[in-house]
């Protein structure tokens, strides 16, 4: 082995245990945060829900979101359905998912029916810090946070 031979190792192993030493600092540093999935754009239509939303301090971020859902019914048989989301809205740094109340499907403020109805938002985008549920009707918005035991 030459003496050039020997610079090069020297500073290929050099680099590893460098890169090494840096991905182990990053690992101390703990985990890596999850990519955001919420989507940030900028057709949000202007009408009375963001008018009340940002009234009480919320920045609208993205207005109506389709989530497609596909399902399996025995191996076999598959059925098609789909989540609206009315709006993402952000107010000190935290994202909320919201929800408009409609008429012909009341929401009442009982565990189980506040469960059903929005609980399914909440666990597709964990990263959300809750649910706005707003009631044109009565000029209300209602925060809603889920926490679940296991």
């Amino acid at each position: 082995m030459e003496n050039g031979d020997r610079t090069v190792i020297l500073l290929i192993l050099i680099l590893v245990v460098g890169f090494l030493i840096w991905r182990f600092q990053r690992w101390l540093e703990g985990p890596v945060k999850r990519r955001s999935w919420i989507p940030r754009h900028s057709e949000v239509p202007l009408d009375d829900v963001v008018e009340l939303l940002e009234g009480a301090g919320f920045d609208v971020i993205a207005g109506k979101t389709k989530i497609p859902i596909s399902m399996t019914v025995n191996d076999r048989e598959r059925l098609e359905s789909r989540l609206f989301i009315d709006y993402f809205a952000q107010k000190d740094e935290q994202v909320y998912l919201v929800k408009v109340a409609k008429e012909r499907k009341p929401l009442e403020m009982t565990g189980s029916s506040v469960r059903d109805m929005l609980m399914a938002y909440s666990l597709i985008y964990p990263e959300a810090d809750g649910v706005l549920y707003v009631d044109m009707a009565l000029n209300k918005i209602k925060k809603i946070t889920f926490h679940i035991e296991v």
